[in-house]
């Protein structure tokens, strides 16, 4: 195989965990703070507190793959 292509293969592939990772760390946020709402009745505090904190690590996940793929 090219080594070009190679280097391409793995940069796409690199690159389309970036969404994953993002989405993964919002929607868990969401989900926990939804669940802790709905058994301590504290609608909607919970959920918009971690909907934050994913929010906020989705950011930090991004970060850190910048920081990665800066050394491709």
């Amino acid at each position: 195989m090219d080594e070009d292509l190679k280097k391409t293969i793995k940069t796409l592939g690199f690159l389309s965990t970036v969404g994953m990772s993002m989405a993964l760390a919002i929607a868990l946020g969401a989900l926990i703070g939804y669940h802790l709402d709905k058994w301590l009745g504290t609608s909607p505090w919970l959920l918009l507190v971690f909907l934050g904190f994913g929010i906020v690590a989705a950011f930090r996940n991004l970060y850190i793959l910048y920081k990665r793929a800066d050394k491709f």
